[in-house]
């Protein structure tokens, strides 16, 4: 039987009066990442986002990125790997401890935006990861893009990892992600996005934009909830997987 993780980037704003306006979509999803602050969230939204995902049983990660809040962790930064090693430690580190108090676990590690699409590629960005993650705690799943470097890295230095495939994002034929500058790297209709998401899963296919096939191992799905239809989405796509047949529950089940 195919076996699928749902994750999504979760507590991705600031101030309490913004908390809950993502809750919804966390009936359809098995793990969520959160922003550890240098991207967004902030200290009550990161407490806050902790005690929904684990009232409900979710699987809670970190979700690390550059210090770059104007430009939302999407912008490529020029780092070294020390520096890269301290921005992961200091923020799995700061959610760690929310999900302690709370009483839970912290299960996962994926960055985000411009860290993570950095890190697919260039190995001593990867490595340096890797290490902050193992470094904390060896027994922490690092999700990665399928078939990235970070991936490469995590296996490397003794981490479980979770191979991750997009759902509302094209690919390149050599299975990166289509860059956001692009106009055809977000997948606008949710039928063609569930249709990829099914193709990655039970075939371990995904069709490129240059309309090549490309091998891929899907572990684990994103969805984003941020979208207008973010939790119509979710909903149709945690169906159709159930309908298929496909078990969905956390990775680090």
């Amino acid at each position: 039987m195919a076996r699928i993780d749902i994750n999504c980037d979760f507590g991705e704003s600031f101030g309490a009066y913004r908390i809950g306006e993502e809750e919804a979509i966390l009936d359809y999803v098995t793990s969520v990442n959160i922003a550890c602050g240098f991207h967004a969230g902030d200290p009550i939204v990161m407490r806050k986002t902790v005690q929904m995902a684990l009232s409900r049983g979710i699987a809670v990660g970190a979700h690390p990125g550059f210090p770059d809040l104007l430009g939302f962790g999407r912008r490529n930064i020029d780092v070294t790997p020390d520096e890269v090693y301290a921005y992961v430690v200091y923020q799995v580190g700061a959610l760690s401890a929310f999900v302690k108090a709370e009483g839970g676990e912290l299960t996962h590690v994926k960055p985000h935006g411009a860290l993570y699409n950095m890190s697919a590629k260039d190995v001593p960005l990867a490595e340096a990861i890797a290490k902050a993650v193992y470094d904390i705690d060896p027994t922490l799943i690092l999700y990665g893009l399928a078939g990235s470097e970070l991936i490469t890295a995590g296996k490397k230095i003794g981490l479980k990892t979770a191979s991750e495939v997009f759902a509302d994002r094209t690919y390149q034929q050599d299975g990166s992600l289509t860059q956001r500058s692009d106009p055809n790297a977000l997948i606008a209709d949710e039928r063609e996005a569930v249709r990829q998401v099914m193709r990655m899963v039970q075939e371990g296919r995904v069709r490129s934009l240059q309309g090549i096939d490309v091998s891929i191992e899907a572990e684990t799905v994103c969805i984003h909830g941020d979208g207008a239809k973010a939790v119509i989405f979710a909903k149709q796509l945690y169906e159709t997987l159930q309908d298929a047949g496909v078990e969905i529950r956390p990775f680090s089940d």
